[in-house]
This record gives C-alpha cells, sequence and structure tokens, in this order.
C-alpha cells in the first residue's frame, strides 16, 4: 500500500524525453520525445527546480499554467504536462526554435519571403490575441518565444511572463531581472510612461522583425539600421519602433496595414494559407476554384508546408469534401516531396480509392497521370484493386477514355499477373483493334501491343502479334497500317525464320502499293529488314539459333517500365495531324501520294530496333537500321465519320485465338465496316473541359448515339476475286442470297401447314 504513495510520476509518464538534440530555451530545455504507446513525436520542455532560483521556479510554474490554458491556432499546443517536486514536464506538439530554423534555411541558401510573410503573420495573429481578445501582455517576445512547427508554420511560446493588461497587480519579475540581456529589447520609454498597453509589446515585434532578417540584435540604436528589411515591410516597421509609444500600432491595426494591397503580407502564399485555415466554411465552388489555383502556386511554396499542410487538406478533401478530379493534379505535385514510405502511407490508398470512382474527370486525370505514382504500387494491389476499374475504361462510350485507357496498360503491363495480362488485356485489345470506330484508338492499341509484348508469354505472343499486325496493315486508316507495319518490325525477334517467310513478308508486300506513301516507305524498309534476316540465316545456318533465341523466351519482368514516359504520350502527333489536314472528309482515305513523310510529336524517330542487352550479327543489326522502331501514340482524329475494316479482314487469325472470337452482344460474331453517327465533330482528349459540368454534359451528348452498321466497302480495300467484286461486296451478296433462301424456305412451310385455327399454338 504505501509503495502506490511512494511511486515515482515520472515513471508513469506516457512520453520517452529523448537525449539528442536538446535545445535551451530561457529557462526551459527543449527535448524532443515520442508517446511511448504509439511513437508519436512530440516536443518536451523540462524545467528542473534543483537547477533554477526561486523567482525561476516561479516563472516556470506560470508559464506551464498559462501553456495548459491558452489555446489557439497560432500559440504553441499544448499536448500534455507533468508537475512534481523536482521538475515541471510540459508536451507539445513537435517543434523547433525559430534560431534554429532560420540557422538550418540559411544553409539551404535562407528562408523564401513567402514563409517568412506568412510567419510573422501567425506571430501577430497571437499576439493580437493575447492583447486585443485576452487582454493580456506577453512581456517576453523576441527569437526565443517562437517556435517552428513541421509544416514550416511559426508558433507563439514563451509564456513565462505574461500578465494582465487590465491594472491586475503581479508578483512575477520582469524579464531583464531574469536575464540580464534582454535589456536591449526593452522599449525606450519607463515603464507605465504613456501610450497604449501594446506599446511594449509591438515594440519587442519590431526587434524580432529585424533580427528575423538581419540576425542578433546587438544594441537598441541598431534598430535604426534597416538592413535586409523588405521595402514593403520598412513603413510598418518603423511604426513598430518609433520613439513616441503613442504612434505605435495595435497588433490588429498592423496586420490591416501589412495586408494591404503591395503590402509584405499581400501574396498567393498567404492567401492560400488563410484558405486553407478556413476551408471547412468554403464554399463548393469556392474549394474547386481554389484547388485549380493551387497547382500553379505550389512551386513556389515551402517544401515541408506542402507535405504537412497541403496534403493533408487535399487528402480531407477528397475524403469527406467531394472535391473530384480537381485534387489531383495538386495531390500528386506534394507527392513529389515524399519519401517512398510516405507516399505508401499517405497517397496510395488515396489512388486505389480514386479507381473505384464512376466520375469520368476523375478516371482520366487518373490515367494520364499514372506515370507519376505507378513506381508505389505493387502488383497485388494493381491486379486486385486497379485492373478491374480499369478494364471498363476499353467499353467507355467516351473514346478520351478508351484512348487514355489504351496507353495506360504500358505502365501497368509490367505489373499484371498472368491471367490479367494474357488473357483479360488482349481480349480487350482484339475488340478495340477490330471494332472500335475511331480510326486512331485502332492505331494505338496496335501501337501499345507492340511495346507490351515482351511482358506476354511466349506462347501467347505466337498466337497474337502476326495476327494483330496483320490486322492493322488492312486497317482504313493509314497511321494503323503504318503500326503494323512498325508493329512487325519492333517484335521482329519473337519470329521464326519460317514465319517471317511464310507469314509476315507476304503481308508486308500488300502494302507496297498502299496509296499512303508514309505506309509504302514503312513497309519496304520492314521488308528489307526481314529479308536480311533470311539471308543471314540462308548464308551461315549456324546463326539460327541466335537469331531466334528471343522466339520462345520468358516474359520480361516489369523493370523498364520508367523508361517508357518518354514516348507514352498524350496528344496528337504530327503523324495524325498530317494525315488528318490531307484525308477527304467523311472517310479515312488515306492521302495524296505526294504527302511528306511524317514524323512523330516527340522528334524523329530512333532506328535501332534491336531489345537492349541482345548480341545479333552485324549485318542483320546494319538492316534494322533501315526500318524505324519507334511506335508512337497517335491522337484521335477530328473529322466525320471513320469506317471499319470488312469482316472477311479477320479471316487471318488462328481459330482458336481469342482475337477471332469476340462476339456482339447478342451472340452473332462481330461485323465491321460500322459508321459512328456520333463521330462528327469529335474533338481530342485535351480538348475536353474535365472540370467543368458544361464540359461533361457536352461530351456525354457528343459520344451518346449508337454507332450504326454499315456494309460499304472502303474503297481502300483493293483485294478483289476473280469475279471482280471486292471481298466485303462478295460477302454482302452472299449474306443476301442466304437471307432470300431463309425467306423462302420459311414461306414453304408455311404455306404447307395451311391457315391456323382459332386457339391452335404456332410451333415455329
Amino acid at each position: 500500500m504505501w509503495s502506490f504513495f511512494a511511486r515515482d510520476p515520472i515513471k508513469d509518464f506516457n512520453y520517452e524525453i529523448l537525449p539528442e538534440n536538446q535545445e535551451k530555451s530561457g529557462i526551459w530545455t527543449l527535448s524532443r520525445g515520442k508517446r511511448k504507446t504509439t511513437g508519436e513525436p512530440v516536443s518536451v520542455f523540462v524545467y528542473e527546480v534543483s537547477q533554477g532560483t526561486e523567482e525561476q521556479t516561479q516563472l516556470a510554474k506560470a508559464a506551464f499554467k498559462r501553456t495548459k490554458t491558452l489555446r489557439h491556432p497560432n500559440i504553441l499546443s499544448y499536448v500534455d504536462g507533468l508537475e512534481t517536486e523536482k521538475s515541471l514536464y510540459i508536451v507539445t506538439e513537435p517543434v523547433t526554435t525559430l534560431a534554429a530554423h532560420l540557422k538550418l534555411q540559411a544553409e539551404k541558401g535562407g528562408a523564401s519571403d513567402l514563409e517568412v510573410s506568412w510567419g510573422l503573420h501567425q506571430i501577430v495573429k497571437a499576439l493580437s490575441f493575447l492583447v486585443n481578445d485576452c487582454h493580456l501582455n506577453h512581456n517576453n517576445l523576441g527569437m526565443w518565444a517562437v517556435f517552428v512547427d513541421r509544416a514550416g508554420e511559426w508558433k507563439l511560446g514563451g509564456l513565462d511572463h505574461v500578465t494582465s493588461n487590465q491594472g491586475e497587480s503581479t508578483s512575477l519579475p520582469p524579464p531583464k531581472v531574469i536575464n540580464p540581456d534582454l535589456e536591449r529589447y526593452d522599449p525606450p520609454e519607463s515603464p507605465g510612461g504613456g501610450g497604449d498597453k501594446w506599446t511594449g509589446d509591438v515594440w519587442r515585434l519590431g526587434c524580432l522583425i529585424w533580427e528575423v532578417f538581419n540576425g542578433n540584435l546587438p544594441r537598441a540604436s541598431s534598430l535604426r539600421s534597416l538592413g535586409k528589411i523588405p521595402k514593403q515591410l520598412v513603413p510598418h516597421y518603423c511604426e513598430l519602433v518609433g520613439a513616441n509609444p503613442k504612434i505605435r500600432p495595435n497588433p490588429a491595426r498592423f496586420l490591416l496595414n501589412c495586408r494591404s494591397p503591395g503590402g509584405f503580407m499581400n501574396n498567393s502564399f498567404v492567401e492560400s494559407c488563410l484558405f486553407l485555415e478556413e476551408i471547412q466554411i468554403k464554399e463548393p465552388a469556392e474549394k474547386q476554384q481554389f484547388f485549380q489555383d493551387l497547382s500553379e502556386n505550389l512551386d513556389s511554396f515551402p517544401e515541408n508546408f506542402c507535405k504537412h499542410k497541403v496534403l493533408p487538406q487535399l487528402l480531407t478533401a477528397f475524403e469527406f469534401g467531394n472535391a473530384g478530379a480537381v485534387v489531383l493534379t495538386p495531390l500528386f505535385k506534394v507527392g513529389k516531396y515524399l519519401s517512398a514510405e510516405e507516399y505508401q502511407q499517405k497517397i496510395i490508398p488515396v489512388i486505389v480509392k480514386m479507381f473505384s470512382s464512376t466520375d469520368r474527370a476523375m478516371r482520366i486525370r487518373l490515367l494520364q497521370q499514372m506515370e507519376q505514382f505507378i513506381q508505389y504500387l505493387n502488383e497485388a494491389a494493381v491486379n486486385s484493386q486497379i485492373f478491374p476499374h480499369v478494364v471498363h475504361g476499353f467499353t467507355d462510350t467516351n473514346p478520351a477514355i478508351r484512348e487514355q485507357t489504351v496507353k495506360s496498360m504500358l505502365l501497368l503491363a509490367p505489373k499484371l499477373n498472368e491471367t490479367n495480362l494474357n488473357q483479360e488485356l488482349m481480349r480487350h485489345f482484339a475488340r478495340l483493334q477490330a471494332r472500335d470506330d475511331q480510326g486512331p484508338i485502332r492505331c494505338n492499341t496496335t501501337v501499345c501491343l507492340g511495346k507490351i509484348a515482351p511482358y506476354l508469354n511466349a506462347g501467347m505472343r505466337q498466337r497474337v502479334l502476326i495476327s494483330a499486325f496483320s490486322r492493322a496493315t488492312k486497317d482504313p486508316f493509314p497511321a494503323s497500317r503504318a503500326a503494323g507495319v512498325l508493329g512487325f518490325a519492333a517484335t521482329h525477334q519473337y519470329y521464326s525464320v519460317v514465319e517471317s517467310a511464310s507469314r509476315i513478308l507476304p503481308t508486308l508486300c500488300t502494302l507496297t502499293v498502299d496509296p499512303d506513301k508514309n505506309v509504302r516507305d514503312q513497309a519496304f524498309k520492314a521488308i528489307k529488314s526481314f529479308l536480311s534476316k533470311l539471308e543471314t540465316v540462308s548464308e551461315d545456318p549456324s546463326k539460327l539459333a541466335e537469331i531466334e533465341k528471343d522466339v520462345t523466351a520468358l516474359a520480361q519482368t516489369g523493370g523498364s517500365a520508367a523508361t517508357w514516359a518518354g514516348w507514352a504520350v498524350t496528344g496528337v502527333s504530327s503523324l495524325t495531324s498530317k494525315l488528318i489536314r490531307n484525308a477527304p472528309a467523311g472517310s479515312e482515305a488515306p492521302p495524296a501520294e505526294n504527302s511528306p513523310v511524317p514524323q512523330s510529336a516527340a522528334g524523329p524517330a530512333p532506328t535501332n530496333t534491336a531489345s537492349k542487352g541482345v548480341q545479333q550479327d552485324r549485318s542483320y543489326v546494319s538492316c534494322q537500321r533501315l526500318c524505324p522502331m519507334e511506335l508512337t501514340f497517335v491522337g484521335r482524329k477530328s473529322s466525320e465519320a471513320v469506317k471499319k475494316q470488312s469482316s472477311d479482314w479477320s479471316s487471318g487469325w488462328d481459330a482458336d485465338d481469342s482475337w477471332s472470337n469476340e462476339k456482339d452482344a447478342d451472340g452473332q460474331a462481330p461485323k465491321s465496316g460500322r459508321l459512328s453517327s456520333a463521330q462528327e465533330g469529335v474533338r481530342l482528349a485535351s480538348d475536353y473541359n474535365w472540370d467543368g459540368a458544361e464540359g461533361k454534359s457536352a461530351t456525354s451528348d457528343l459520344f451518346s448515339s449508337v454507332s450504326q452498321r454499315s456494309t460499304t466497302c472502303f474503297t481502300n480495300n483493293h483485294a478483289f476475286t476473280p469475279s471482280g467484286l471486292s471481298k466485303a461486296e462478295l460477302a454482302k451478296k452472299k449474306r443476301e442470297e442466304r437471307r432470300k433462301e431463309l425467306e423462302a424456305k420459311r414461306a414453304e412451310r408455311k404455306a404447307a401447314k395451311g391457315p391456323l385455327k382459332l386457339g391452335a399454338r404456332k410451333l415455329d
């Protein structure tokens, strides 16, 4: 029983004091600490009774009481405390002294005026709260009484000498009695020598401003030298340190003067900070506008402020404020300041939740900016929580969503498992390439397939690549045909010599008479490359094993995902732009033969086609340079309806390949040649207003109509039958004959049965 009363209360204290990085702050020792149960960081102010005088102990107890009872956003936050006969402990939010903070900033190039303006704004606001609302005088304002938290925000502390300004008597000794060095911060007038109740504190505020910009104040007379004080602040600073106490402004008045147009505290950083403090009471429209403007200003904001002040508000706005896609851009900008562990803890859970959103603006923003966070996503999250939501974009009625979904696969493919990559994704790619009514989307699907080929397993590569690229070479959109040729060349190492001779070269040879000159040029280069490959083996059969070593190679890992950023671009490339400008309205007919050979928007396409780390025969490599390998995404065409390829084009696919077994919703095989009635006036993905309601409604109206079927044979299809009809026309004729035969048989059956009697059941 007696051991209960005799136990040491310090042992039961819920906080552990860390011995390193201790700083002196007046009569207190500032130490870092942490909560024993959670490890949460805190700061602990410790005063040892045995090491102080009676007056200092009296001040420490007064400061303990004031810190515990005064609560304000700009005053040091009290968390916990402990008072014993031997010592006093005040636990606060984790902070450091202003002097140490400015020293650290000086090593990085110095604190910016934006940061200082907001810091002084907070201290003046706290001082105004004490003087005008609490009727208290601080009496101890200086560098030693200001602390900085993790977000870089300044907090007013040092409440040891706080007294009432309403004439109440006090027994606390003045600061200069405890520390004689503080006498140089006293105002020139004698105590009670006139002026208002705040005159002494605003004089010390002037001393604080001088020290922030110029360093330690050697003597009171140095206040006359402005030093590095900014010009916008000089007039207001001079009022603070004026010899006449009656003209020194109230802290609230000083704040208004500095916030006036052209004032030191009138800037975007202070405006943003003030908005964040009141964001909970702002209207939704105001929040939307604020987050839109915030992205432009974040680059000039201090890093710690972005991490610890802006980021929590962004996460809260998404979680509880229905801010939507507008928070994504500033969120990813702030994410650049986080470590990998912090990114995993704070942003990845939010991103995973965002992918399940049905908001189209949210989805397309995530797809467009996936490059910024893909490296932080683990494979389990991608396959189970992200990919199932992303694949819905392949069937979206909005072409911009489908376009960005295709491009995002370049970053997701290395993290997909066997089922999602080789089955689910290939199924969607087959449908897009065969049935999508947007030529550029079909083209981009071919491009993406060529880029992710190294990640497919060997069996899937054998089944898909040749069939897919062959189909692309018959596409009415010229860029798609060019992409099919480049796809063959970019994946040349995955084809055997037999396949190259029997399946690829015959396909490429038909393109040597293509109406589009760029397609012909690419076809000739690819043919020369494959012929060189065959010739190399013919001259030296021993090289066959080396050339075909990648045909059955295992799928690559996702280590090279980060290198795709250079070509995974958005918008319209020069390739598509030139094709669109020269194409006749209402069709996908290729441009004139004398059209210039286009290049990628990113610049000339590189010519080295071999995969890194693969050694090949010198003569073979030299021939590869004949064919540019850079597959580049193109933008969607902004013209009238785009015709699809005929159903006969799919006859070259393997019978057991999922690419050739795609069916419509009614269970019938897909028919190409489809026209979209909503295609006229289609804009590029970058042209949509994803934030405003007007843009959303326009987008939904633009692409809401149902695509129509058309069996018109495209003029580019120049594969004719012996009867003189094209394949598409012959197929149409056969379908018409078959329909007439079925109608005739149905009529014969009805005639044989005779008229139905009343109540009889019709069996057919």
